[in-house]
């Protein structure tokens, strides 16, 4: 309705305007045409004439603003991509008024139609829209600072002073706890779907989970299969939108940033020749970092591990659930070369899903656990890399797709594609940490406190290793009969 009621003063105006021509101002044809524009929701055509002029805050300014504001968020963002929307949300948008509701909203859908970690990709481009490029950059790092130190320390401890064959009593519990939150977030992202979204989430997170689970199907080929059913899910709703009784359900373009003034054009500073010279880099490291490895078959662990984390990240839709499984079965498979055994990668797991910031932090401490420090900074920045390059590279675009139709429609369909993905990370995640009955109980307690209590995720991990130190075998030894024996 805001919308609308803006698109409506912006045609009183030209109507005006056509009554009271005069050579300042464009003519009544052409007047006419831009009514035209604004009656079908394209407010791109509307004259410069008619944006306001805007003086803009000083760029020290706006930057000191960008690092008062993220930094504290870096401590206390916890609860994963949905509490973290909310928290950006009502510090954006209510509290500190840097944008409406409907660029937020804009922002958060760019995200959703990138691979890469969701909320980091919100971060930077509220950032970059309010400071420029190095607002966006400085805003990613105080972002997630503390997960990234925290989870690079958690790594090293795990890797130096844990058997990866014994696990202490007071870790059993955390990896069954941690995968509650993984079916939190897909309850909350299922919710939102419509009949059709639901059927494509239906779908996608079948083929994932028959790649999972078939002894004839590569677990590697989702690295083609996956793009290849967010482009289906994408057409699907396309055609489904051009009937006259579509089945999904569409919203109407949006009236985009640059409809009063092209003040956020100007701070973004990132033209559109250099927007697709990012996207070329992006796609360039990529296809470098893959031939280096399986062509040119060199060995590095350093190279192993960034080849790994960037072509995940330039795969995953969705944000940090969605990643999850592909992680796993790179990095602790059933067999092959193993960076670290399945037990630790769910301890940390536990910890990364109990700590503020992005889920995508977790490549730290895989890094951390098979190649120290260096190697939680490069798998940190393989992981994190695509999503941040790509958000970079389409910001300059999106001013313009937003006013397009059929862009809206192929974003509902893509992130329908990719909630089902998270769909299946629920599925495998599960077989992999619930291995027995008071893993089970653990898992069950945890996500009735996470759903139906709204705990907050860092005290339901700790409810999840506090059980499971009750239940094991060192203790009460209580549901320790694997479902493998039974």
């Amino acid at each position: 309705q805001a919308t609308m009621g803006s698109l409506e003063e912006v045609k009183i105006d030209l109507e005006a305007e056509t009554k009271n021509l005069n050579p300042d101002h464009p003519t009544g044809d052409e007047n006419a045409d831009t009514i035209e524009s604004v009656e079908k929701g394209d407010v791109t055509k509307v004259p410069n004439e008619q944006k306001e002029v805007v003086e803009d805050t000083p760029w020290s300014t706006r930057m000191w603003e960008v690092f008062t504001t993220f930094w504290p968020l870096g401590f206390v963002a916890f609860g994963g991509p949905q509490a973290h929307i909310a928290i950006l949300r009502d510090h954006l948008v209510v509290q500190r008024d840097w944008m409406d509701e409907d660029q937020f909203t804009e922002l958060f859908a760019i995200g959703q139609g990138l691979p890469g970690p969701t909320s980091t990709q919100l971060v930077i481009s509220t950032a970059l829209a309010r400071a420029g490029p190095l607002g966006g950059l400085l805003a990613f790092f105080m972002w997630n600072l503390p997960g990234l130190v925290v989870l690079t320390v958690c790594g090293l401890l795990i890797a130096n002073f844990i058997d990866p064959n014994d696990p202490p009593f007071y870790l059993i519990g955390i990896g069954p706890a941690a995968i509650s939150l993984v079916f939190k977030a897909f309850y909350g992202f299922g919710m939102k779907l419509d009949k059709l979204g639901i059927i494509l989430a239906l779908t996608s997170s079948s083929v994932a989970i028959l790649i999972n689970g078939d002894e004839n199907i590569s677990q590697m080929s989702s690295q083609y299969v996956f793009p290849s059913l967010l482009v289906a899910g994408s057409l699907v709703c396309l055609i489904d939108s051009k009937r006259s009784t579509p089945f999904g359900q569409y919203k109407a373009p949006s009236q985009g940033w640059d409809a009063k003034n092209d003040l956020t054009i100007k701070r973004i500073g990132i033209p559109l020749w250099v927007g697709v010279c990012i996207f070329l880099l992006w796609g360039v490291v990529l296809v470098l970092a893959i031939l280096l490895k399986d062509v040119a078959g060199i060995e590095n662990k350093y190279l192993d591990i960034f080849e790994t984390m960037y072509r995940i990240g330039s795969l995953i839709f969705g944000g940090g659930q969605v990643v999850l499984p592909m992680l796993k079965s790179e990095v602790a498979p059933i067999d092959g070369h193993q960076w670290m055994s399945v037990d630790n990668f769910f301890q940390g797991l536990g910890i990364a899903q109990s700590l503020p910031g992005p889920l995508f932090n977790f490549s730290s401490y895989l890094g951390a656990v098979y190649a120290g420090i260096p190697g939680a900074l490069v798998a940190y920045v393989g992981l994190f890399g695509p999503g941040v390059i790509l958000i970079f590279a389409i910001v300059p675009f999106w001013a313009r797709l937003r006013h397009v139709f059929w862009f809206k429609v192929v974003l509902h369909g893509l992130n329908a594609t990719a909630i089902g993905f998270v769909g299946a990370a629920c599925v495998i995640l599960w077989e992999a940490s619930v291995k027995n009955s008071a893993d089970a109980i653990v898992f069950t307690v945890a996500l009735t406190l996470a759903v139906s209590f709204n705990v907050p995720a860092p005290i339901v991990v700790l409810t999840g290793c506090i059980l499971g130190a009750i239940m094991c075998d060192d203790a009460a030894s209580l549901g320790q009969v694997s479902f493998s024996e039974l």
